[in-house]
């Protein structure tokens, strides 16, 4: 019943993706930004779903599952940072893809003024073809992990199922496919969650005693963690400041924007990003208090991988066919996102990569189905968190893509020469901190950010031909 449960829910996320070829136009354009005609709803419940992702199912509870109520600050840090860089950020972006006429992220960043700086297109685009890529075989990664637990499949099974359906509604109608079956899965995703909530506050006797279990659990309900690198409010102040400039990240991932970008109408950014806001709070605050109900009920921390906690949770409380519902709930998540990486993976391979740009729409299916491929070859190779690939992908592409985009929106224009510097300045800066470590100080995406932009205005102050020149108006 189980299985029939879950199939169920994916075959339907299927037929609609697939669905969407009867609203494709067979252009390149319709292919990677659905012709920038979605409407406002479709584009705020698919951010969601792709923000959220198999992250929020696998990695944040397993996070949450440890640390306790310190959790809470990255629920806080992020969205209030996502929601600040959208006040500057998401209708400017939009304005500017109708003035470049660009199909991806990193075209119409490079080419936000109208001059020709192929060369850092092409730098993007190498950054975001790496990254996403690692992005979206953590997805995938998250997936099997689920169908592990509950059916005792082998790893490698998940990810291949994930790729499959992913591979068959990109290749049928590629972004609009992908925004359909989002709204559809953010739906799932959310019922889910909520669903497997109230059922283990239930069972753990209802609100009273689940909190008398959650104080009993010593530093479970501490307001930080104890493992900060600072003590005191010094180390609280930076840990909170650190998801602030995770959530700020955002507007750096390609395959988040691109849903603002596909949206039909700049004006109606507002009604999206309602709908984006309202639904991820909703989604991220029961992800949240379900990662500390599950430390109540399943206290024996050491004797599984935290990550699988959620759904080692619904297969005890829930009866099979909501298992199933459970259980769709999670792998839509990771589905969700792995094919918004795929479709950005593949408009950077056809778009920005290639000396002459790719516009016949086979060769675009095409060559999201060898980067499907790929994505899953690096998810039978992984043996990392879900947590920490998702991070380690989120801060690269923020450090090197987040500073360029804020001094554009912001009306400036800096030369080609100086916004290539600064792309890989923030993006080894990042990386560096990573691999040394401090990101138990901070987190990564901070200092690398930080250095992206002092670079843009250092450079330019140095460089008197490179200066960067305000422009009357902000595209």
């Amino acid at each position: 019943m189980i299985i029939i449960s879950f199939a169920f829910f994916l075959l339907i996320f299927t037929l609609i993706g697939i669905s969407s070829t009867f609203k494709s136009r067979d252009t390149k354009k319709d292919y990677y930004l659905a012709s920038a005609s979605i409407k406002p709803w479709l584009v705020g419940l698919s951010a969601t779903a792709t923000n959220n992702s198999g992250y929020m199912f696998i990695g944040v509870i397993g996070y949450t599952y440890v640390t306790g109520l310190a959790s809470i600050w990255l629920m806080i840090g992020w969205i209030a940072g996502d929601f600040l860089a959208s006040l500057y950020v998401h209708s400017r972006l939009r304005k500017a893809v109708t003035t470049s006429g660009d199909v991806s992220y990193a075209g119409v960043l490079s080419h936000w003024h109208g001059d020709n700086n192929s060369w850092l297109q092409r730098v993007m685009g190498l950054l975001s073809l790496c990254f996403l890529l690692v992005y979206a075989s953590a997805q995938l990664v998250a997936g099997s992990k689920a169908l592990h637990v509950l059916f005792d499949w082998p790893l490698w099974s998940g990810a291949v199922m994930g790729a499959v359906i992913v591979a068959t509604y990109c290749f049928a109608g590629g972004i609009r496919a992908s925004i359909w079956t989002d709204a559809a899965q953010s739906m799932v995703m959310i019922v889910a969650m909520v669903l497997l909530l109230w059922t283990a506050v239930q069972s753990l006797g209802g609100i009273d005693a689940t909190l008398i279990q959650m104080h009993q659990i010593d530093g479970f309900m501490d307001w930080f963690p104890k493992d900060l690198a600072l003590p005191g409010i010094a180390g609280g102040v930076l840990f909170i400041v650190s998801w602030l400039f995770a959530g700020l990240s955002v507007i750096g991932q390609p395959h988040i924007m691109v849903r603002f970008m596909a949206l039909n109408n700049s004006h109606n950014m507002r009604r999206a990003k309602t709908w984006y806001y309202l639904w991820f709070t909703a989604f991220y605050c029961a992800a949240t208090v379900v990662g500390m109900l599950a430390r109540v009920y399943l206290p024996d921390a050491g004797s599984f991988d935290a990550e699988l906690a959620l759904p080692i949770m619904a297969q005890q409380l829930l009866p099979p066919v909501l298992i199933g519902l459970v259980l769709a709930g999670i792998f839509a998540a990771t589905i969700s996102t792995t094919d918004s990486l795929v479709l950005s993976c593949s408009s950077t391979i056809t778009h920005d990569l290639l000396p002459q740009n790719i516009q016949r729409t086979y060769l675009l299916r095409m060559t999201t189905v060898l980067i499907t491929l790929c994505a899953l070859g690096l998810a039978l190779m992984n043996n990392q968190s879900v947590f920490n690939m998702v991070i380690m992908a989120w801060s690269g592409l923020a450090s090197a893509f987040a500073p360029l985009l804020l001094v554009l929106a912001a009306g400036w224009k800096p030369s080609q020469r100086v916004s290539i510097i600064a792309v890989i300045a923030g993006f080894v800066t990042a990386v560096i901190w990573r691999n040394a470590g401090l990101h138990t100080v901070v987190y990564e995406g901070l200092p690398g950010i930080l250095t992206g932009l002092f670079v843009l205005f250092l450079l330019a102050q140095l460089w008197k031909h490179d200066r960067i020149t305000q422009g009357q108006t902000a595209p």
